[in-house]
């Protein structure tokens, strides 16, 4: 009688292994804030499409949005690197991989460091625009510095002034095209810097508890929830004014002046019915969906600004 056959599956060890190389991979990830990327990399498209007049050739927008992933990546890993002891406080952030021990302080780091090292030899010899070099950097260096470690520990406005470095990448996706400056983008950066505390606030509000715990003294937690709901209303209000101001400056057709007064108003109206809700004295203020909403509004305007080079010149509001 012929001897059994003993089948041994040689592969069955290495899947272990394949399994914990992923969830590591999948760590690393997180630890650059994926999500906060996407919402730069919306604004960074459209303005490179305004600034060419156009579509930029292909290859300089997609070495600009890989740059712009990498320097967006190396600023959002040195924070997760910085904030780790807040993190463990928060239970909205308790599960974030530095805090679980997923990913390690020392190799958050050297990632960190990595990405920015290469996110900056990127821009200069990959996009091959000095400017847009430096203004990654300059962005790198606002995040982590100016807002991370100096301002978001210490004053109620440190995302209003923080919040500055998220405004960046309109900058930086105009120099790539041009290698220069102008009042676009400089109007386009003022539109994401008044967006910025009506976008985070709801969200601050409705973790208000977690950021005290913390001790970050983000302005809902050491505000009353009428003054912070004043403040976004001002905020917004002065948000559609200048997405408002690009119409001439940039010579804007009617479908973008139409899109950024209507999704303005609906937004400014949401920060009243928040403010409302409020006074009221409703348990139930709905600050996630405005935060949800802050992000539905950015994305469409800048939708707007991106197919408007390519509508017809007879559309547009201001001709010279």
């Amino acid at each position: 009688m012929a001897a059994p056959v003993v089948h041994t599956d040689v592969a069955a060890p290495s899947v272990p292994r394949v399994v914990a190389a992923t969830r590591t991979l999948k760590a690393y990830v997180a630890v650059t804030k994926p999500r906060i990327i996407e919402l730069l990399l919306v604004t960074t498209l459209p303005t490179m499409v305004l600034a060419a007049d156009g579509w930029p050739p292909v290859w300089l927008m997609v070495a600009t949005l890989i740059g712009g992933t990498l320097s967006a990546a190396s600023a959002n890993t040195f924070n997760s690197y910085w904030d780790r002891d807040i993190d463990a406080l928060m239970k909205r952030t308790q599960n974030r991989p530095l805090v679980t021990g997923a990913v390690s302080p020392r190799g958050a780091l050297v990632l960190a460091w990595t990405l920015g090292v290469v996110s900056t030899a990127w821009f200069y010899f990959v996009v091959g625009s000095p400017l847009a070099t430096l203004l990654s950097v300059v962005a790198i260096l606002a995040y982590v510095v100016g807002y991370t470690m100096i301002l978001k520990r210490r004053t109620p406005q440190n995302i209003v002034w923080g919040g500055a470095a998220g405004c960046m990448p309109v900058f930086i996706g105009w120099a790539a095209v041009t290698n220069s400056l102008a009042w676009t983008p400089v109007l386009l950066f003022l539109i994401i810097f008044l967006w910025t505390p009506p976008h985070y606030w709801p969200l601050s509000m409705k973790f208000r508890k977690d950021y005290a715990n913390a001790g970050v003294p983000m302005l809902p937690v050491v505000a009353s929830p009428a003054r912070v709901a004043r403040e976004m209303i001002a905020y917004a209000v002065a948000m559609v004014a200048v997405s408002l101001v690009l119409v001439p400056v940039a010579e804007m057709t009617w479908i973008y002046a139409g899109v950024a007064l209507g999704f303005g108003v609906w937004f400014v109206a949401g920060c009243v019915a928040l403010r409302r809700r409020i006074r009221d004295g409703r348990k139930k203020l709905g600050e996630m969906r405005l935060f949800r909403d802050s992000i539905m509004y950015l994305t469409a305007v800048f939708a707007a600004i991106l197919a408007d080079p390519f509508w017809p010149d007879a559309l547009t509001v201001w001709q010279p």
